[in-house]
């Protein structure tokens, strides 16, 4: 019972941070935040794998590309399969950084991963803009007051929380009504012959559960704070 309960409160928590962070009339622009890990994530693998990666698009409706050539039928696996998990691992990696106080590393490292997708995977259209803004933002949110900076970052932080939990369930939906819109999930199944609908279903379940370890990273630091206080 307390295992549910515990399970409970993180998708609660994720629904009530999904509904608050809605309210901000700027949100809109930082999940593509979301895109560019997971387009990031397909574009590590795609070279760790030896093949080429050819192009990125990152688009206004906060969908992406990744355009590869790869050589065989494993490497197709891997690279399709670490979109989303990059996305959840790395919600985890902001909240840590979050419960340690190291927002400074935080805001570092997904600059330089938008650093790295200018220079090496975008080059035109939404993606540009979208780039460089973001990194902007971030630079001057660092050089901010200790209290902005965090606030800045930890609204970063649930955006990707949110939307790393929330894309893998819109692809299970998609999954069943719209197969070959599925996306990863359906590249999945064409690559391995198991339905999109079970890939769909494993994603959801390894983003809830990393958003469990992220948000208890969340209260860690606040039980800190209120021991210091």
């Amino acid at each position: 019972m307390k295992e549910i309960n515990k399970w409970f409160i993180t998708v609660v928590l994720l629904i009530a941070t999904g509904f608050l962070t809605r309210l901000l009339p700027f949100s809109t622009f930082f999940r593509t935040l979301d895109t560019m890990i997971h387009e990031f994530g397909h574009a590590i693998m795609t070279l760790l794998s030896s093949g080429r990666v050819l192009r990125i698009e990152l688009n206004a409706d906060h969908s992406g590309v990744t355009y590869s050539l790869i050589s065989s039928s494993w490497s197709v696996v891997a690279v399709t399969l670490m979109g989303y998990v990059t996305a959840s691992l790395f919600a985890v990696l902001m909240f840590y950084l979050y419960a340690k106080r190291n927002e400074k590393l935080g805001l570092c490292l997904i600059s330089l991963m938008g650093l790295l997708m200018l220079i090496f995977f975008v080059h035109e259209g939404f993606g540009v803009r979208w780039l460089i803004g973001f990194v902007l933002l971030n630079g001057i949110a660092y050089l901010l007051g200790r209290m902005i900076r965090s606030i800045y970052y930890l609204l970063l932080a649930f955006i990707t929380l949110e939307e790393s939990v929330l894309g893998p369930i819109w692809l299970m939906i998609l999954s069943v009504a719209r197969t070959q819109e599925a996306g990863d999930a359906f590249g999945l199944q064409q690559a391995t012959g198991i339905p999109a609908f079970v890939w769909a279903m494993l994603f959801m379940f390894f983003s809830l559960f990393c958003a469990r370890i992220a948000l208890r990273y969340f209260f860690e630091r606040l039980r800190k704070s209120d021991i210091r206080g």
